[in-house]
């Protein structure tokens, strides 16, 4: 028994040719590129930030003195669980991590992980965790204030 009939039938849609007269389906006199202008010529590649001449917004705008343009994105440090454990103190802060040098003193920003065994009674403050590094450490009965 033939298994033709039970094949699925594809079906092939050709594109349409561009410019290659009228019996193409989208051809003759503009080829849908509309009248006239610079995106209507041929190898006409105009870039998006391109404003007709016009001087770009980009070079309208002042520019940033100083280093700290280049840092306009402050990164955020991550503490694992692991590196608090061996920490003496019970209150945890960014400045408690600052002077046990597990994150540089310029840090704005630390956020605890999840990582490690962890099994210590701490006072976490001004930080942010992630959802596992808070279960495990009010699992250990601390907090995060």
């Amino acid at each position: 028994m033939s298994l033709l009939h039970q094949l699925t039938t594809i079906k092939a849609k050709h594109h349409k040719r561009l410019g290659r007269g009228y019996g193409s389906g989208k051809g003759g006199h503009t080829a849908g590129r509309g009248q006239k202008g610079q995106k209507s010529r041929t190898g006409a590649k105009v870039p998006l930030w391109f404003e007709g001449g016009q001087l770009p917004l980009i070079k309208r705008l002042p520019m940033l003195r100083g280093k700290d343009r280049l840092a306009v994105v402050r990164p955020v440090y991550e503490v694992r669980l692991d590196a608090l454990a061996k920490l003496t103190t019970e209150t945890i802060t960014l400045d408690t991590l600052k002077l046990a040098k597990i994150i540089p003193e310029k840090a704005k920003r630390a956020k605890i992980i999840a990582s490690g065994k962890f099994n210590r009674k701490l006072v976490v403050r001004g930080l942010k965790a992630t959802r596992q590094a808070r279960v495990m450490i009010e699992k250990a009965g601390g907090k995060l204030i």
